[in-house]
């Protein structure tokens, strides 16, 4: 039996899949869309979430959306999300993107201690891809 919901002036047919609204409200905190498990829902955690945005970039543009989104949250990203980044900047070959999520990475860093681990968690990709940080491009800004 399908039910027809009114809604906003239109009639919209359930999916017979989905659950009822009913069973949504006791089911707590769920994706309702199980169609297409290749969505991302905003439930997935933000590591993973990331990582698979920056996996799917293909120009400049989304690099930057997504480099914006990630550092927009009151935390530093993690290094695999980081790691994520800087591979996607080289992939569409924009160096100073890549410089200024390091900028990022300091500006967000609560201590110079916190820096200095992500520095060196990050320090052999950096060495790979070779992206200089803005201290070794400008040391007399120091």
């Amino acid at each position: 039996m399908q039910a027809r919901w009114s809604g906003l002036g239109r009639n919209v047919q359930s999916n017979p899949r989905s659950p009822a609204p009913s069973d949504a409200l006791t089911m707590g905190i769920t994706s309702l869309s199980t169609s297409n498990p290749s969505t991302t829902s905003p439930l997935t955690h933000p590591v993973d979430r990331f990582e698979k945005e920056f996996d799917g970039v293909q120009d400049v543009f989304e690099l930057q959306r997504n480099l914006n989104n990630c550092f927009a949250y009151d935390l530093v990203p993690s290094v695999e999300v980081l790691t994520a980044a800087l591979k996607a900047a080289r992939r569409v070959n924009d160096f100073p993107t890549a410089v200024r999520v390091f900028e990022g990475i300091k500006a967000k860093a609560e201590t110079k201690e916190q820096y200095k681990q992500y520095l060196e968690a990050l320090e052999s990709l950096r060495l790979e891809l070779g992206v200089p940080l803005r201290e070794e491009l400008y040391p007399e800004e120091q």
